[in-house]
């Protein structure tokens, strides 16, 4: 074989591992995009890093099979009553209003279009889009949790409120704010 054709024939193989390892890192960088925070979190709960981008990616093909869709602005101002409503019951009864609220985030999943079978398959989902709230859902899920065995303070069921809070409006807004997309 003579020098040149091993010469093309290394160039190949360069330019094919450097157009590998470009289509990489733009395939990583868009899941760190759209994941936010859950990126991390994915990559540092997985196997591998391999193993929570395919992960991912799992996730986003699921979530655009999803037939989600923005609120009627009727129905959003009739969840941002709701909402108030919830809040007026926290200060008689901390642990029902916390109980109300997850009910009310979960019936908006529904009406937005997310399956709400189970909390794990409902963080799943909603990662995709609302990766940057997740945390608030995942405290204030776990409060709840507890919440039903006298398990927590008024201090914990506040900043619960707090973080449904954040993933309620997220929810409730989607599709109305610049730079969002509706699924």
């Amino acid at each position: 074989m003579s020098s040149g054709i091993v010469i093309a024939i290394i160039v190949v193989v360069v330019l094919i591992f450097l157009a590998v390892g470009v289509w990489m890192a733009v395939r990583r960088r868009h899941l760190r995009e759209r994941f936010g925070p859950e990126y991390e979190r994915a990559v540092e709960s997985g196997d591998s890093r391999t193993a929570a981008e395919r992960d991912l990616r799992d996730r986003e093909q699921r979530h655009d099979d999803l037939d989600l869709k923005p609120l009627p602005s009727t129905a959003r101002q009739q969840y941002a009553q709701e909402w108030n409503s919830v809040q007026e019951h926290f200060v008689d009864r901390p642990q029902e209003a916390v109980g109300e609220a997850d009910q009310l985030v979960t019936r908006l999943m529904k009406q937005r279009g997310y399956p709400t079978e189970g909390y794990e398959q409902q963080v799943r989902d909603l990662s995709v889009e609302h990766g940057r709230t997740l945390e608030h859902y995942r405290a204030a899920h776990e409060v709840n949790a507890r919440a039903g065995g006298q398990q927590t303070t008024t201090e914990e069921l506040r900043g619960a409120m707090v973080h449904y809070r954040a993933l309620f409006d997220d929810l409730l807004t989607n599709g109305d704010r610049p730079g969002r997309q509706h699924a």
